[in-house]
């Protein structure tokens, strides 16, 4: 198997399933059958195909059913990027079937990972775990603090505003 080559594959696969606006079960079963047709190509230990598996079945409206997916290829190994994104959508899911809680155990962590495009998304998900909790001011203060560098201005207020969300003032 070329590494390239399937990686190309798989990205056509989620561009086209993406462009599409056939929101039938019947196309959701199709994408996830073109997905699990890729990932079974790949090495049978390989983190990457539990991973895919669960993105296509995340990204169809099946939580319950990514949720031991992402697990899987965590458990497997899969790190870097694509294991930070599995860390931010398995919490998502955990999220959507009840469990917000281990969403917030589980992001948590990444707060103080290497900085990376994902910053914001790794605040943003995990400010819905919270919001699900209850714990609503410290969502706002993720989702602010997050925000504060793409303003054009007020970025040193709306930081501050984030932090004393959480923090008492002086």
């Amino acid at each position: 198997m070329n590494g390239r080559d399937w990686e190309e594959r798989t990205a056509a696969a989620w561009a086209a399933f993406e462009a599409s606006d056939d929101e039938s079960e019947s196309g959701a079963a199709e994408f996830r059958a073109v997905i699990g047709a890729l990932a079974a190509e790949l090495p049978e230990d390989s983190p990457v195909g539990p991973f895919e598996r669960a993105c296509a079945w995340d990204s169809t409206g099946h939580s319950d059913r990514a949720v031991p997916l992402y697990r899987e290829a965590l458990a497997r190994g899969l790190d870097g990027y694509r294991g930070r994104r599995a860390k931010i959508q398995l919490s998502s899911s955990l999220r959507n079937i009840g469990r917000a809680e281990e969403g917030v155990e589980l992001l948590t962590p990444e707060l103080d990972a290497s900085s990376d495009e994902l910053d914001d998304a790794v605040r943003g998900c995990l400010a819905l775990c919270l919001s699900s909790l209850g714990r609503d001011r410290e969502g706002l203060s993720l989702v602010l603090g997050a925000l504060a560098p793409h303003l054009p201005r007020y970025q040193r207020s709306m930081a501050n505003y984030a932090r004393l969300l959480v923090e008492p003032e002086d």
